[in-house]
């Protein structure tokens, strides 16, 4: 069986690319877990999608038919052909996909290295696989040591002292266009986590913000925690050309403002649009300064060359958990097994003791002595060699010292072992 992760980012994919491979809504991302477990080759899978990427995260029994079917399934769901999908994405397999999985989980391939969103929209992605029976025990082994490095990462590093998103660059950015956003009006759009951290980084910059939100009572939730404004949704229209910045982050599939909405203004609008999809399609004027999820880049730039020596460290952790993750694994091959030969070797010692009782070389007084000499010869016998076998079960040749204990033994390791009995919990 094998990790396979088939990612689409802000690395090799254009926004436009993005925007046709996004997942926005629960009952398409059901859908498209239904139709990736739905092959042999497909055991557990768990779909990532957000504003920077497109990720699915399988675990499977033949890489090669299984990237077809993802394949297929994409280019069904976005219209985009076959070959070009291939050509943009990074395949990562078996230890590849775990160190991929745990960078990701640490914050390390995001757009802007070290920012802290990815981390839930990780969790929040496997809960939901979890939940709805996608995904089981060897994904969730897999996150949940990933989680387990990103902690690490966090705390042994300051990669993410002064947490950044992409919220707080997308203010940062109009604030240097703008020179400054103390006493501006602002529109934020949307309800979720970024509508929320915008909120937060423009009041901290002495903005004057309202909410906006198709659910009222969820801007009404926002608004609450930070002393902002709300306004209606339907209101949408006339908000668009009475505010100095609008910034935007909705799961609608369409964008909500497009050029019939918009009006001359007499002043200078700086428009941020972090939806992918994307929510603003403008064209036509010249006093919007308009910036998308893939304009911030310079921004990033900076961010990455501060923390490019914290970066380092980083990865250093990422490759050792990795490394750690199949020692694990193996010992978790390997250890029932273990018991096994334990078990089989104490059941013939109590059966020998018993035969020679009822044979009469043995008195039946002396029944439990015997029986725990037994034991203690098994215990002797087994120590040194059951210490041996684990010891070997991390090194190259393990695979082939686990197939052939396997053999002889006439079983199967078990598979389906508790990650957080073996692995522990690990916290995003």
């Amino acid at each position: 069986m094998h990790y396979l992760i088939i990612s689409f980012t802000h690395k090799n994919s254009t926004l436009a690319i993005r925007e046709k491979l996004a997942y926005p809504e629960e009952n398409h991302k059901i859908g498209c877990l239904q139709q990736l477990n739905s092959v042999s080759s497909i055991e557990e899978s768990i779909l990532l999608s957000t504003c920077n990427r497109m990720e699915i995260f399988c675990y499977c029994s033949d890489i090669e038919s299984a990237s077809e079917h993802i394949f297929t399934l994409l280019n069904n769901h976005s219209g985009i052909e076959i070959d070009e999908l291939k050509s943009r994405s990074d395949i990562f397999d078996d230890k590849g996909a775990i160190y991929h999985l745990f960078s990701v989980a640490s914050s390390l391939d995001s757009l802007v290295v070290g920012e802290t969103q990815i981390a839930g929209q990780l969790k929040d992605a496997f809960r939901f696989a979890y939940d709805n029976g996608f995904c089981n025990h060897e994904l969730s082994r897999a996150i949940h040591y990933a989680f387990k490095c990103a902690a690490e990462v966090r705390n042994s590093t300051n990669i993410s002292s002064n947490p950044v998103s992409i919220a707080s660059v997308a203010v940062a950015q109009v604030k240097k266009e703008a020179e400054a956003l103390e006493g501006k009006r602002a529109l934020v759009i949307g309800a979720g986590e970024m509508s929320s951290l915008t909120a937060k980084h423009l009041m901290a910059h002495g903005a004057e913000v309202t909410m906006m939100n198709r659910t009222r009572s969820k801007a009404e939730a926002i608004a609450a925690e930070y002393g902002t404004k709300v306004r209606d949704f339907e209101e949408l229209y006339d908000a668009v050309n009475e505010y100095d910045l609008l910034f935007t982050s909705t799961g609608s599939k369409n964008p909500i403002i497009t050029d019939e909405h918009i009006s001359s203004c007499s002043f200078t609008r700086y428009w941020v649009d972090m939806a992918v999809p994307r929510d603003i399609e403008c064209h036509n004027d010249d006093t919007i300064v308009l910036y998308q999820v893939d304009d911030l880049k310079n921004i990033v730039d900076e961010n990455l060359a501060l923390r490019e020596e914290e970066a380092t460290l980083s990865y250093t952790t990422v490759a050792r958990h990795t490394k750690l993750f199949y020692e694990c694994l193996k010992r978790l091959s390997v250890e029932p097994i273990i018991k096994e030969m334990y078990k089989r070797a104490y059941k013939a010692s109590t059966d020998e003791a018993a035969r020679v009782i009822t044979k009469g070389f043995i008195p039946k007084e002396y029944e439990q002595e015997a029986v725990k000499m037994g034991e203690q010869v098994v215990k002797r016998f087994l120590h040194d060699l059951t210490r041996k076998i684990r010891a070997s079960s991390n090194g190259s040749d393990s695979d082939t010292l686990i197939k052939a204990l396997s053999y002889m033994l006439d079983t199967k390791r078990d598979q389906h072992a508790s990650c957080e009995q073996h692995l522990g919990k690990g916290e995003s």
